[in-house]
């Protein structure tokens, strides 16, 4: 901060110098700073994307919709999202929200990770309610869940082709357009839930339970640009995890560091690639009685389940995360556990989720 602040003192109009302090208040987490030096950043230099779309994170982060969504739609300009957008090649025209949707085709395509897809998608029945035809686009690994969202959409997987279509609109523009605030966020799509048949044979391959159940994830991605920050050991987080509950692995891929610790841990039960997609992990988040989670796309499936959630989340949070509550607007069954730091410090939070089970283990006891 001190750096940052010289930085300006030199020049008070150098746009990069006012964004990069806004982004150091921001991880700090003190918003009102973080946006006031964003918009002198927008201020001083005209068409500066990277600073209208960190204002919007700020705005989001801090609960205010409203300005949130406006500069959100400034992600199109920035480095990371600007080729993927352009690379669509799409000629139709993008839905502004105020063109009636009644009697026409509206494509509404994923754009970012899974965990955007799942919170996001519970907007295509409000779209199918305006009279649309509603195409929407899915990665892969989430085809078979989301597919039962037919009854609203027809759901086509990213690269097939896409059928004729009147407007566009990238998933997380909708809130946007739909003038979403923190009252009117609405409840999760019904039509997440994995098949019959995915969760019997899950249930077969789990038995019947002998203790409570806690699924676990613990890393995301690698290639996360923030995962050093969310991410945590396995051997770090099973010291805090009392042994009087069945831990079941919730992670597809592991990585090698935590791989050698699994394999000398005999009570958590660890599937690995026979997790096809996102409907076996659904399944097996059904059959759990909580799940604990980094912040990553299954802490997403499992809130968007109803399942009760626990997700750990880094000081400085993913802007849906929000700050300063243990509870999410988004999902009525999450608890976030916060750090009181920034940078990794995850020693109370693991604490403080071992003594929630330890309360946990006394209801079923009772």
């Amino acid at each position: 901060l001190a750096s940052a602040d010289r930085a300006v003192n030199l020049d008070s109009k150098h746009a990069k110098a006012l964004n990069n302090r806004g982004n150091v208040y921001l991880e700090l987490g003190d918003c009102a700073a973080a946006i006031d030096n964003f918009k002198l950043a927008s201020k001083v230099q005209r068409n500066f994307s990277q600073a209208y779309f960190n204002l919007a994170v700020a705005n989001l982060l801090s609960g205010n919709f409203r300005d949130g969504w406006e500069s959100y739609e400034s992600r199109w300009q920035t480095d990371q999202m600007a080729e993927a957008f352009l690379s669509r090649k799409i000629d139709q025209p993008l839905w502004s929200g105020k063109e009636v949707l009644r009697g026409k085709t509206l494509f509404v395509f994923s754009e970012q990770g899974f965990g955007d897809t799942i919170q996001f998608c519970r907007y295509i029945p409000l779209l199918a309610q305006q009279g649309a035809k509603i195409i929407f686009e899915v990665q892969a690994p989430l085809f078979r869940l989301l597919s039962k969202m037919n009854e609203f959409a027809t759901v086509i997987i990213k690269g097939d082709n896409v059928p004729d279509f009147d407007y566009y609109c990238p998933l997380l523009s909708v809130p946007a357009r739909l003038k979403t605030d923190l009252a009117s966020i609405p409840e999760i799509a019904c039509s997440i839930f994995p098949d019959e048949k995915t969760r019997n044979f899950w249930q077969f391959k789990l038995g019947e339970p002998e203790r409570p159940r806690i699924g676990l994830v613990w890393s995301g991605s690698s290639t996360n640009a923030r995962d050093a920050n969310r991410s945590i050991s396995l051997t770090q987080f099973i010291k805090h995890l009392p042994s009087d509950f069945e831990y079941i692995s919730l992670q597809k891929e592991v990585r090698d560091v935590d791989l050698e610790t699994l394999n000398t841990v005999a009570h958590i039960k660890h599937f690995g690639s026979d997790l096809g997609d996102f409907q076996d992990t659904a399944a097996l988040c059904e059959l759990v009685d909580i799940v604990i989670s980094v912040d990553t796309s299954v802490a997403h499936l499992a809130a968007s389940l109803g399942k009760p959630t626990w997700v750990l989340i880094e000081y400085s949070p993913d802007w849906r995360w929000m700050l300063n509550r243990t509870d999410s607007p988004w999902y009525p069954s999450v608890t976030l556990f916060r750090q009181e730091a920034p940078y990794g410090d995850w020693s109370k939070v693991l604490n403080a989720v071992g003594d929630a089970l330890t309360e946990v283990l006394k209801l079923y006891r009772v």
